[in-house]
């Protein structure tokens, strides 16, 4: 038996203007007009097959991504969050949240995105250096984020974050600090700050760039984490930081391995069911096959040999203790079947251990592969 987690919806906007030399994420770049009308009425489509896997459950967490979801119109966006609304129970505080990319078009949206329901937007600011974001491929200029940013903070919105990288092609520490900086005086309840790694199928992975050595690296990651302590922004995972109470729910919920509906081109999604089964399941991935209605790539249901390593690749994410009853909770299996490799990571200094929970130490984060790779 499994206790079921809370449940997310993931939506999938595959199109973006161009594509970013970094970007491994199933995006396309637009050729001519966005087909969005005809592409949210496949993904309610795409919706109707999996509404019977949820068996009732209300949905606490709904995140448009993409891809550039702020390519659509809001006619587009009205008709996607009916049409949810329609399909499935939602909780009376659902965090909805949307990816947006500061470009003056997408942002003149956000009013009415929020009108049909959009309650967070993660903005994709990367840097504030135009030389930098040239390098990075994106279209808007450092004038246009700082815009977008005050735009959803006057929208009076749940919450926004800015996505911000760091050990970017020829970048100093002082650049990605005064980065950091700019991103702070704006004063976003979320920040999202992570590394640029150069990812296999990009440009970047057949003519990488020459990036910060580890030595700049970890003296960019120090000083800027003092830089987000002392504003007031926790570490609650990774590469996010947030004021106190603003966490994404819906990144929580994944990492804390929770269910979740993916729609949409090469989503992917994972549920649970109370007689002990796991699915996951992936959409087809290009946009020309997902809207002749082929919405299922592949699925398959997670063995018991599999799931100690899902579990904790998700959860060793977080920086909060985590609950030791939530393996057995939320995998269906006994602590005995993983407490060799528990040892294992208390010996190395991985982990620390008592009666309820385990903690991630500081040596953890720092050898957060060598940790997972004992329950592999």
């Amino acid at each position: 038996m499994l206790n079921l987690p809370p449940l997310s919806l993931y939506i999938h906007i595959p199109w973006c203007v161009q594509k970013c030399p970094y970007c491994d994420f199933n995006s396309h770049a637009l050729k001519g007009g966005i087909p969005d009308l005809e592409y949210v009425d496949h993904l309610l489509s795409d919706l109707d097959s999996d509404v019977a896997l949820t068996s009732g459950r209300t949905i606490s967490t709904i995140f448009i991504g993409g891809g550039t979801p702020s390519l659509l119109t809001s006619e587009a966006m009205q008709r996607l969050l009916d049409g949810v609304r329609s399909r499935l129970t939602l909780a009376n505080d659902v965090e909805i949240t949307m990816e947006a990319n500061p470009g003056t078009v997408e942002a003149e949206r956000f009013s009415a995105y929020q009108k049909a329901g959009v309650n967070r937007i993660s903005i994709g600011v990367q840097s504030f250096s135009q030389s930098k974001l040239e390098r990075l491929g994106r279209i808007h200029g450092p004038q246009e984020a700082k815009r977008a940013a005050k735009l959803a903070q006057d929208l009076g919105l749940r919450s926004f974050n800015l996505d911000l990288m760091h050990g970017l092609p020829d970048q100093s520490a002082d650049e990605a600090l005064d980065d950091l900086r700019q991103a702070i005086e704006l004063n976003p309840p979320h920040l999202s700050w992570y590394q640029l790694t150069i990812e296999p199928n990009t440009l970047f992975g057949s003519r990488p760039p020459v990036l910060p050595d580890d030595d700049a690296l970890w003296d960019i990651y120090l000083r800027g984490h003092a830089l987000l302590s002392e504003a007031g922004y926790q570490q609650y995972e990774t590469s996010a930081y947030a004021k106190p109470g603003y966490q994404c729910q819906h990144n929580l919920n994944y990492w804390r391995f929770g269910d979740y509906l993916g729609i949409g081109c090469g989503a992917h999604g994972k549920l649970s069911f109370s007689d002990g089964r796991i699915l996951r399941t992936v959409k087809t991935r290009h946009p020309r096959g997902y809207m002749t209605g082929k919405y299922l790539d592949k699925q398959h249901l997670v063995e018991a040999d599999e799931r100690p390593f899902e579990f904790f690749m998700n959860r060793f994410r977080l920086l909060e203790p985590m609950p030791r009853s939530d393996f057995t909770r939320l995998t269906g299996l006994d602590e005995s079947v993983i407490r060799d490799k528990i040892d294992n990571a208390l010996e190395n200094g991985y982990l620390v251990e008592t009666e309820h929970q385990w903690q991630l130490t500081e040596k953890g984060k720092l050898f957060l592969n060598s940790l997972l790779e004992l329950f592999l």
